[in-house]
């Protein structure tokens, strides 16, 4: 079986995440105003919003760490069509307890797990206290977090991942009080649409779904087509405007 031979993964996506382009230009431009030398991705994925920021700050250089092999070459491919290669690098290593801080500017988009302890609960005071130590005083940290725009039902709760519990995420307003705590004004706030959601929804089993459509008798057919239903029915019968994405800009207290 060839690699031509398996569904594809996420390349109907631009960002893995619920982000529009307009939103993240935004976000680069208020990176960028504060001209950092070094930036740092924590889960970086491919990494495009990383680069991005490299193209809008031409005298930066990045660091783009995470655990999945497969984006990261996707993000060194990336690299050299965009003419980056000498200027970012992809590192497959885990975050946690990283020394590769402080950094002038720090991007972690859904990816605060990578800054906790794997074997406790997931805990974003911890991730806060984390990024806070990796950034230089003046610098930027735009942190993606999931918050409950309202408390789930116990029904909303059976529908999500396995084991979803309400304690699994703060509201918008806990959460931003933790970034304080932690050592950051939040220069900006701002949570993901429901347009960018099913953008990022649609986007993510885009490719999945036109494959099963025209393979339906695969040997990995079931398994996908199984998974998929999963992945789906989670976001429309579980957390669909209920778990939000916060967005956001963080300035450390000097």
């Amino acid at each position: 079986m060839t690699d031509n031979d398996l569904p594809p993964r996420l390349g109907n996506l631009t960002f893995h995440g619920p982000l529009s382009e307009e939103r993240a230009v935004r976000m680069i431009e208020r990176i960028a105003a504060v001209s950092p030398a070094t930036v740092l991705d924590i889960g970086s994925g491919w990494g495009e919003l990383l680069m991005r920021v490299l193209e809008a700050a031409p005298d930066a250089s990045g660091v783009g760490i995470d655990i999945n092999a497969e984006d990261l070459a996707r993000g060194r491919l990336l690299a050299e069509e965009k003419g980056l290669a000498d200027r970012v690098e992809f590192v497959e290593e885990s975050a946690l307890g990283t020394e590769r801080g402080p950094v002038d500017a720090i991007l972690c988009l859904g990816s605060s797990q990578a800054l906790c302890d794997p074997d406790l609960p997931h805990d974003p005071a911890a991730a806060l206290r984390e990024l806070r130590r990796l950034v230089r005083p003046g610098g930027r940290v735009v942190l993606g977090e999931g918050f409950w725009e309202r408390t789930p039902t116990d029904e909303e709760l059976a529908g999500m991942w396995p084991g979803a519990r309400p304690d699994d995420h703060l509201l918008l307003g806990p959460l931003v009080d933790l970034a304080i705590e932690a050592g950051f004004r939040p220069a900006w706030i701002e949570t993901a649409s429901r347009e960018e959601w099913e953008e990022f929804e649609s986007g993510y089993r885009h490719d999945t779904e036109v494959w099963l459509a025209a393979n339906p008798g695969h040997p990995l057919a079931t398994e996908t087509r199984e998974r998929a239903d999963r992945q789906r029915a989670s976001w429309l019968k579980g957390y669909r405007n209920v778990l939000g994405i916060a967005y956001l800009t963080l300035v450390p207290v000097d």
